[in-house]
């Protein structure tokens, strides 16, 4: 019995974290670049690792949707957070939303391939937004205090915008046309000289 506890307690080895870190990266540019070739072979292949290694980490498709979109997520949190302490406020909320249509791109990619079951992943939908909303609030606030932006809208109403904007995303070349619509809506953002008297 005390060994079972000492095996469940003890931490992954280091080149299974490595492994699972490359599954993800991998993940990530397969199904961000799409089409026939985005499966799940392909994703391990480009990790470098057997498709064994690939189910041993993620033993179903939803597990590998899951895993790749909070990973995603918890980096455009983080880089909220980075922009904030880097870029002018704009600046910094602009980038952001440039990068969420990144994650658009890899989204359709993954529900493309892996075809999750419908309605798997609401809960973890529910907390993305949840997360999204607030990391897009911070940098929103810090526009308004710096008085470069309105403050009438609402963050759920900047992502709501953002996630329209991606409707276009079965079109060629839509990633550089929802750039250029984000930065129309930035600049729509702004708070004009005349309003600011």
């Amino acid at each position: 019995m005390g060994e079972k506890t000492e095996k469940a307690s003890r931490k992954p080895r280091a080149d299974s974290v490595r492994n699972r870190d490359r599954l993800l990266v991998a993940a990530h540019d397969v199904f961000s670049a799409g089409g026939p070739d985005a499966s799940l072979e392909a994703v391990a292949r480009t990790a470098g690792v057997g498709i064994g290694t690939l189910y041993r980490h993620f033993p179903t498709r939803e597990a590998l949707f899951q895993a790749v979109y909070r990973r995603e997520v918890d980096q455009l949190v983080d880089l909220a957070v980075t922009l904030a302490a880097e870029a002018p406020p704009l600046e910094a909320l602009r980038r952001w939303l440039h990068a969420n249509v990144g994650m658009v791109a890899t989204k359709k990619g993954m529900l493309a391939a892996l075809a999750p079951a419908a309605g798997s992943s609401t809960e973890l939908y529910a907390h993305s937004a949840a997360q999204s909303a607030r990391s897009v609030g911070n940098l929103m606030a810090a526009a308004v205090a710096a008085g470069e932006i309105r403050d009438d809208i609402a963050p759920e109403d900047v992502m709501r915008a953002l996630i329209g904007m991606c409707y276009t995303r079965d079109q060629p070349g839509w990633q550089a046309t929802v750039i250029r619509l984000v930065d129309v809506f930035v600049d729509g953002l702004r708070v004009r000289r005349d309003e600011a008297r």
